[in-house]
């Protein structure tokens, strides 16, 4: 089991910028992948970005594409999620979450098997 722990979000004004953080532990994580999803109020959990673990490869959903960069740190098993540019529309939960493979990058939340509990980003206008 992988246990996952975010952090970094807050509140910031249109057109600032946030990291996030998700600390993996529990696991080796080589060959998973990892992702981002978001949940507003009221709307479904949505795809924001993935990674695979063991090659950096990576991929966007197109709303944050050119503005949101993923990345990780091997050494400290921690993923992050780098926000410029920030819209009032990016405001959420912002949740990271593991697949146990890098094969392909996922985009789907029920495909992700480990979740974190979520940090809140509010970006106001």
């Amino acid at each position: 089991q992988v246990q996952l722990v975010e952090s970094g979000g807050g509140l910031v004004q249109a057109g600032g910028s946030l990291e996030l953080s998700c600390a993996a532990s529990g696991r080796t994580l080589s060959n998973y992948a990892m992702g981002w999803f978001r949940q507003a109020p009221g709307k479904e959990r949505e795809f924001v970005a993935a990674i695979s673990w063991s090659t950096g490869r990576t991929y966007y959903a197109d709303s944050v594409k050119g503005r949101f960069t993923i990345s990780r740190d091997n050494a400290k098993n921690t993923v992050y999620l780098q926000m410029n540019s920030l819209k009032p529309e990016d405001t959420a939960v912002y949740y990271c979450a593991t697949h146990p493979s890098s094969t392909y990058l996922y985009t789907r939340p029920y495909e992700y098997d480990n979740w974190g509990q979520g940090t809140q980003v509010t970006v106001s206008s």
